[in-house]
């Protein structure tokens, strides 16, 4: 018979009380979970809404081979034959051929099994910013699983944005909402760990302050070493999802509250380094497979009630993409005041991105999305595209009915983008490699520069010219005013994929055809969405991969023998006839137009090409 406890001792207050009932709760359905038979075959899990998350994504070909490339089978290197095979010379052929061919069993696509059994495991730090309900709670763990079946693992860190700093409790608090997320993962079929203690140290890092500080970044509030990341390394190898409370160590080794964003940076820095010590240790080829999980997070994902950032070109719907470098002080320029109201951790959210990508690989990306969308997670990881992209004309975006308060925002780090004016600024070396690498042509430079030099208006660059936007002014018989002509768009292939591709366009579209407009003062070194617009033409091969992608972008487009011609209207100018003619609406071709196709054609089929 156990002992009885005197009443005095045994009486805790009713909120606290509950709370390590539940907790306790979730504690012990944890370690049942691990003793748990096998579910019965005769009863799976609902894979259905899996499979058609999958599909939903619509990833191309190129989406396809990048995610095979970070979770696919590597190739292994060839084994040496056997002594005891037998050379195929001395092999009886006709026992061989006796074999008839329905007894053959067909090899599974590799994609197919890829996706569904990947084979490389890679990490996500992903930021659960609650307070949520059971059922949203259902709905992102459910995601989760997800993600972990295409081989993306999440190390999760937990935050409650009703939970003020320093109130009674809040330890306690967070323990249990920690253990809530374990429990509700469980529940969703996968394998969880709460990961109790601190992980990180409060302070910068033994060594920082001999660099010196940048004015657009600065380091996280903490730190975190190899050695540190031993509970997180100890989940991920038992197939486990670690999930971490915002605790972290003070100088007094004291666990206490912090930031969630600390950590999620102190942790994005020391997993990257981890994992290069790792590389670095083990001498290992790339080539061949580790038991390991990657420690190296691929994706920051932020999930939470307010959806991405709100954009002041798009009514304050979402942006769909983010370039950090050249966007970051820009958006905190046009943050609009009621938003800090609506979405009081957009900013906070969006440093939070710019410090984890700043340490994390160039082709990673974070996400901001609302509990509403966690299916968008799974096509992000497959595409690591946008939900919808940002370079489609504005008035589709804002007429699509699926671009929402809870369209998710993605953020890379991105490149700056400027706008050059006069030939002698190019780098040409840099704008042949491109554009020869990018058409795969050898380009006539001479003819090309003589032809610049002429009717250049501006050149778009991203970045050390990994993409360009050339656009020149083509005189136009009959007419006072030159065709502003898009004579060359080109990223490098390298490129192609990672975003640059809408970063360019858009640049393209405030200086040209989107001019005139609020929307279009983007910081890229143009003019600032001050001016204009003209309608921009271009032509393309009918046999181009990419026209698809143009018809999109285009407002019309008209076939010329082997060439397709392409024209984007000047936007102001549409906006100004459609409040000038208010109910009536447009006509299939107004008066402006008329004529106009013809003389673009007779321009544009004329125009030589700049290859050899």
């Amino acid at each position: 018979m156990l002992p009885r406890i005197p009443a005095s001792c045994s009486r805790v207050p009713p909120p606290l009380a509950s709370a390590r009932s539940q907790t306790f709760k979730a504690f012990y359905a944890t370690i049942r979970s691990l003793r748990q038979p096998p579910p019965d075959p005769e009863d799976p899990p609902p894979d259905n809404d899996f499979i058609l998350s999958i599909l939903r994504a619509n990833p191309s070909l190129r989406d396809t081979r990048s995610y095979l490339a970070s979770f696919g089978p590597r190739p292994k290197p060839p084994s040496a034959p056997s002594a005891d095979r037998v050379p195929a010379a001395s092999k009886d052929l006709s026992t061989a051929q006796s074999i008839p061919v329905a007894l053959e069993h067909p090899k599974p696509s590799p994609v197919l099994s890829s996706l569904l059994d990947p084979v490389v495991k890679r990490t996500a730090l992903v930021k659960i910013q609650g307070p949520f309900t059971d059922v949203q709670l259902d709905s992102i763990a459910r995601g989760m699983v997800y993600l972990e079946k295409l081989g993306l693992v999440s190390v999760i860190v937990v935050e409650n944005d009703t939970l003020q700093r320093g109130e009674q409790d809040e330890r306690a608090a967070l323990i249990e909402e920690t253990m809530r997320i374990v429990t509700v993962l469980e529940k969703q079929g996968a394998k969880a760990r709460p990961v109790l203690g601190a992980v990180v140290k409060l302070g910068p890092k033994p060594g920082d302050d001999e660099f010196p500080e940048s004015p657009d970044f600065s380091p996280p509030e903490a730190h975190t070493v190899p050695s540190d990341l031993g509970p997180i390394r100890s989940a991920l190898r038992a197939g486990e999802i670690p999930v971490i409370p915002p605790f972290a160590l003070d100088s007094f080794c004291r666990s206490i509250r912090v930031d969630s964003n600390d950590v999620l940076g102190a942790l994005a820095r020391g997993m990257v380094e981890a994992a290069e010590s790792d590389t670095a240790q083990s001498n290992a080829s790339p080539d061949v497979l580790s038991e390991e999980v990657d420690l190296t997070p691929l994706r920051l994902m932020i999930i939470n009630r307010e959806g991405g950032v709100p954009s002041y070109a798009r009514s304050g719907y979402p942006h769909l993409l983010i370039n950090l470098d050249s966007e970051y002080s820009h958006i905190h320029e046009t943050f609009h005041e009621p938003w800090h109201t609506t979405n009081p951790t957009a900013l906070s959210n969006l440093a939070l991105a710019k410090t984890c990508l700043a340490y994390m690989p160039p082709t990673s990306s974070a996400v901001m999305v609302s509990h509403r969308s966690p299916s968008s997670l799974i096509a992000n990881l497959i595409t690591n595209k946008p939900a919808l992209s940002s370079s489609l004309p504005h008035a589709l975006l804002q007429g699509n009915r699926r671009l929402t308060a809870h369209t998710p925002t993605l953020l890379r780090r991105g490149l700056p983008v400027r706008v050059l004016r006069t030939v002698s600024e190019i780098d040409r070396p840099k704008m042949n490699a491109l554009l020869e690498q990018s058409f795969n042509r050898i380009l006539d430079e001479e003819a090309f520069y003589q032809r610049l030099e002429r009717t250049l208006d501006f050149i778009v660059v991203a970045g050390d010219y990994v993409g360009t936007a050339i656009v020149t002014n083509e005189p136009c018989p009959g007419s006072p005013e030159p065709i502003s002509y898009l004579d060359k768009f080109a990223v490098l292939p390298s490129h192609q994929g990672d975003g640059t591709v809408d970063f360019l366009w858009v640049a393209l579209h405030d200086e040209s055809y989107g001019l005139g407009h609020p929307f279009s003062a983007n910081p890229n070194g143009g003019k600032g969405g001050v001016g204009e617009g003209r309608d921009l033409v271009w032509r393309s091969r009918a046999n181009n991969p990419v026209n698809k992608w143009y018809f999109e972008r285009s407002s019309g487009h008209m076939r010329m023998g082997s060439w397709v011609m392409f024209w984007c209207d000047a936007e102001k100018r549409l906006k100004l006839e459609q409040a000038r003619r208010a109910g009536a609406g447009l006509s299939y071709v107004e008066g402006w137009e008329k004529g106009r196709l013809a003389q673009w054609g007779s321009v544009v089929g004329t125009i030589p090409s700049a290859w050899k």
